[in-house]
């Protein structure tokens, strides 16, 4: 089973950008701190990594979560953007986050 609130080492954690080169300040130590920072994080920041695949890479590498990955993975065909992929990025890993 998942453990959503287990910290991670510091090579591990999510660290947001907007862009190559540009940190936001913000790093998530688990998925549940993911889940949270999701809420709020530039929108610039959701959008670039969503459309990178570093969200659904760093689920399935980092917290071990395939199946959530691919939960993730399937936003893509939606094109969503903005406050709609902020929402339902959250929703798919609210429910998952949900079942723990």
């Amino acid at each position: 089973m998942i453990n959503y609130r287990r910290t991670l080492s510091k090579e591990n954690v999510f660290y947001f950008f907007t862009s190559i080169g540009n940190y936001t300040g913000e790093s998530a130590t688990s998925l549940e701190e993911f889940l949270n920072k999701i809420e709020h994080i530039d929108i610039k920041s959701i959008e670039f990594h969503f459309h990178r695949g570093d969200f659904e890479k760093w689920v399935a590498e980092t917290i071990g979560d395939k199946k959530l990955s691919e939960q993730i993975g399937k936003l893509h065909d939606q094109k969503l953007t903005g406050e709609k992929l902020r929402d339902q990025l959250h929703n798919v890993i609210s429910k998952s986050h949900e079942k723990v």
